[in-house]
């Protein structure tokens, strides 16, 4: 009876033994990772997934080491509705508090959209000291803020591409069509929005002045503009040898069918959102063939063998969600910041937003993207070699539907190939 009667005991003390050789991996509360974007909208969409992508697999291998204790990470998201035409930045930044003191995140990725709403936000983000890893909103002017008064706008970063670097790319292009077929006439069409004027303005400035390049007109369309047809006919009476078009909205691919329609004999070289995925084939009826898009960071809606983590992550997003990416900005840096957030924390050793702050300083993390490090402005560094830099790419449309990377040349695939009604100058 003795026997019996002890048999509890033990079977409770050899259950309190195991139960303290495991792993607690979840015993602590969840860690929260805010996501406020425009979930609506495809990059915010994409973006999303991502995250959730990343989070799963950082659960699946044990969670984020905080100290001795091991935390899961745990995604609350809310609409910022800030992309969609018509909607003030004042609503978007109630919903950005919303979500800061209703779900407590140790930090937000994605972010506000529009960069009228970061650069608006930025006060609400110093304010609750709640860090940022923002990947779609692109205007420097956050940097200027952060530059100008750094202890208060510290938790702010960006993993994304700005203006500044999607200066660099839009740039580069013109300087390889430049160089390869003797073109310096351009007509620029771009969305009215903060971060599609800046881009617009600096390539003019540290680019078209400078190396000679005459700008036949620039047009600038307010959100959800869907006939571009008068400025296509002006640019092809003005004789543009190039077209360079900077939106994300989902109109924008309007513009590239009815230059194609229109048969306009300029190359078509810049960004318009939508045009970015395999799937704007099929959307645009094939009528997209000779385009030029620019993807703002390797991995989003394309990938490259030449840089084996963005194939990766665009294979294992196909394989979780059963659809490629078509997003060709946010979904890649949003993935990455989550693993740079994970990163942080542990070498922090604690989720205090202070001891987060000064480890994302620190980042130097080879990703999807290529070399991720942020400079003084907590932007990430964005250029042409991926064992130094982010990377961003640009792809031409085939005739046969196909997209091959020509800008950089460390990742190229082929050459630019001119529209018909159009010859090389040299």
């Amino acid at each position: 009876m003795e026997r019996k009667k002890s048999f509890p005991g033990i079977a409770i003390a050899f259950l309190l033994i195991i139960a303290a050789c495991v792993p607690m991996a979840y015993a602590a509360d969840p860690i929260v990772v805010g996501v406020p974007t425009s979930l609506g909208f495809l990059e915010g969409k994409e973006s999303i997934k991502a995250v959730e992508m990343a989070v799963e697999e950082i659960n699946a291998a044990g969670g984020v080491s905080v100290g001795t204790t091991k935390r899961s990470l745990k995604v609350e998201a809310i609409d910022l509705r800030d992309a969609a035409p018509g909607v003030p930045v004042p609503e978007a930044l109630l919903g950005l508090e919303k979500i800061i003191l209703e779900k407590k995140p140790a930090a937000l990725v994605v972010g506000p959209f529009r960069s009228e709403a970061l650069i608006a936000g930025m006060d609400i983000i110093a304010k609750y000291k709640v860090p940022l890893l923002g990947t779609i909103a692109m205007s420097p002017g956050s940097e200027k803020k952060i530059k100008e008064d750094p202890e208060k706008y510290k938790y702010v970063f960006r993993t994304c591409l700005n203006a500044v670097h999607l200066v660099k790319y839009l740039a580069g292009t013109m300087a390889a069509i430049n160089k390869e077929f003797g073109f310096d006439k351009v007509y620029v069409m771009h969305q009215d929005v903060a971060w599609a004027r800046a881009t617009a303005g600096f390539v003019q400035k540290m680019y078209f002045d400078k190396a000679g390049w005459t700008i036949l007109g620039q047009e600038s369309y307010p959100t959800g503009t869907s006939d571009f047809s008068s400025s296509l006919m002006k640019a092809r009476a003005m004789g543009a040898q190039v077209i360079m078009p900077i939106f994300d909205m989902p109109q924008s691919g309007t513009l590239v069918k009815q230059w194609n329609a229109m048969k306009v004999p300029a190359i078509l070289a810049g960004f318009i959102s939508p045009l970015a995925g395999s799937d704007a084939w099929k959307t645009f009826d094939g009528k997209i063939a000779g385009a030029m898009n620019t993807i703002f960071e390797m991995g989003s809606a394309i990938a490259s063998d030449k840089l084996p983590a963005s194939t990766a992550f665009y294979t294992n997003y196909e394989k979780r969600y059963g659809k490629k990416i078509q997003a060709g900005h946010g979904p890649a840096p949003a993935y990455e910041s989550v693993y740079i957030l994970k990163e942080a924390i542990e070498r922090a050793g604690s989720t205090d937003p202070d001891a987060i702050v000064a480890e994302l300083e620190k980042t130097d993390r080879i990703g999807v993207m290529g070399r991720i490090r942020y400079d003084k402005g907590h932007q990430a560094v964005y250029g042409f070699d991926p064992e130094e830099t982010c990377l961003s790419t640009v792809f031409q449309w085939t005739a046969d539907g196909n997209r091959t990377i020509v800008f950089p040349a460390s990742i190229a695939e082929g050459k630019i190939q001119l529209p018909a009604g159009l010859k090389s100058l040299k």
